[in-house]
């Protein structure tokens, strides 16, 4: 019998947590009509200030690509300051480990020679880059921007341990709602702040521009940093402008860049001027038309050319996605012994690959208990939860694994967390993650707290803002 779902502010229907008890007691005090006001203010600003999540492939009556607002949850997700410290650590411990893979990766292949990782896992990895094949990177990081996703769920003893589901170390999003809520809840509850010794978010973008100043070329003391955005119908474009805007840099489009004598401008009504860090949100594939893919107008011709030499940096590299693959995600937690020699503090979710014989059996005789990911899929696409899909779905799902086994990997269907959120019905627990945000530069370092995604329909445990989540405001306690 499973272990019951842990509830992040009720430690039973009569009991609230320690660290929840005063928020609970002003939210016991709260009228629900001023709540319910509070809820659409709430949207009504949103809606205003334009944060908006396009998503792709939906439509409106007319045929036009649809963007929706990402709904908003007025009941914070609250962690304890001990709780954040050992999570910290965990993630600073994985990130650090995560970048000496990808360092290794594109050169001695140590892990790979001592038969850590299977050779055709990296080498015949959609996300593999040959062209990255001994180019050194500026302090050898690669993800200067993680997002790692953190589940809690019951381990056998009842208690909610925290897992890493996912690494997304290529093109992370989602920051910016992390900020925007703090700010919409600050707006809403003032008085929470003052009664609360709730940690700071909002040096975010200070930390990000320092972050990419410090892995700079060599070849400049006062760099200049743009953010490259595929454009205004990306789905995070609200994010790409949010972040130039706040770090006091330019959103710069591919057209708005070229390359000279192996360096890279960026054109300006003043004339030319050099850029020497571009935060990308640009898969890779899209980069350099003279290297990937040659129909790309979202990249900079000539691009890969300056990098290689060193005279600019992209952020994050190129290549980093082999990191991030779901292929690779089971063996983070030997990279860390490998690399690190030590143990991880955070746990992976245990995880069968599809690749393995004995593995496939089991998720082939498991479906419907299992979640089936595609190694290369994101936002919640290409994905089974086996407990809640049709018996149709199943067989559909068993003959795409079928045909391509190691295009797969399954993870029991975990009891996620759950923490009340307003619904039409009132207040109920809903499922939660939580995406933070490390930063690897000089150091690595993180703000006290991160994303908090919540599935809104009773019973789903899919989270992402494509398939209908929303947010909430994350709170680290400093004492």
């Amino acid at each position: 019998m499973s272990p019951p779902m842990f509830d992040e502010m009720n430690a039973s229907p009569t009991e609230v947590r320690q660290h929840y008890l005063h928020y609970a007691r002003w939210l016991a005090q709260q009228p629900p009509e001023v709540m319910a006001a509070r809820r659409q203010e709430a949207e009504v600003i949103f809606r205003r200030v334009g944060i908006t999540f396009a998503v792709y492939g939906a439509k409106d009556e007319d045929g036009a690509g649809t963007e929706r607002l990402i709904p908003f949850d007025l009941i914070p997700r609250i962690i304890p300051a001990d709780e954040w410290r050992t999570m910290e650590a965990g993630l600073v411990q994985r990130v650090t480990a995560l970048n000496r893979f990808i360092h290794d990766v594109y050169h001695g292949q140590d892990i790979i020679k001592a038969g850590i990782v299977p050779a055709d896992q990296v080498f015949q990895n959609a996300q593999f880059r040959p062209e990255m094949m001994g180019v050194d990177v500026p302090s050898q990081i690669y993800s200067h921007i993680a997002g790692i996703d953190i589940v809690r769920a019951p381990n056998a003893a009842g208690q909610g341990e925290y897992y890493v589901l996912e690494d997304n170390l290529r093109v992370p999003s989602g920051v910016s709602y992390m900020l925007e809520d703090r700010k919409m809840m600050m707006r809403l509850f003032p008085d929470l702040f003052t009664e609360n010794r709730v940690a700071p978010v909002a040096h975010y973008p200070d930390l990000l521009l320092e972050t990419l100043r410090a892995v700079s070329p060599a070849t400049t003391a006062e760099p200049t940093v743009v953010v490259l955005t595929p454009g205004m119908y990306n789905s995070a474009y609200f994010e790409h402008a949010f972040l130039a805007q706040q770090m006091g840099v330019e959103l710069v489009e591919g057209q708005d860049l070229f390359v000279r004598d192996n360096f890279v401008y960026m054109r300006t009504t003043q004339g030319p001027r050099r850029v020497d860090v571009i935060y990308r949100r640009v898969d890779d594939d899209f980069l350099d038309p003279l290297v990937f893919r040659p129909t790309s107008t979202l990249g900079c011709a000539g691009l890969l050319g300056v990098y290689r030499s060193g005279n600019v940096t992209i952020c994050n590299a190129v290549g980093t996605g082999i990191a991030d693959d779901k292929s690779i995600y089971p063996y983070v937690p030997k990279m860390i012994e490998f690399y690190l020699g030590q143990k991880p503090i955070l746990s992976n979710v245990p995880t069968f690959m599809g690749r393995d014989p004995e593995d496939l059996k089991y998720i082939l005789a498991h479906l419907d208990e299992l979640v089936v990911k595609e190694v290369h899929g994101a936002g919640g696409y290409g994905m089974l939860v086996g407990p809640a899909s049709t018996r149709a779905e199943i067989e559909a799902f068993r003959e795409a694994v079928v045909a391509n086994p190691a295009g797969y990997i399954a993870q029991p269907t975990l009891s996620l967390s759950t923490c009340p959120t307003y619904v039409d019905s009132g207040i109920a627990p809903r499922h939660i993650d939580l995406r933070p945000f490390v930063l690897s530069g000089r150091e690595v370092q993180m703000v006290p707290g991160g994303l908090t995604r919540v599935a809104l329909k009773e019973g789903s445990l899919v989270v992402n803002s494509s398939q209908g989540g929303g947010t909430k405001d994350t709170w680290i306690l400093e004492d």
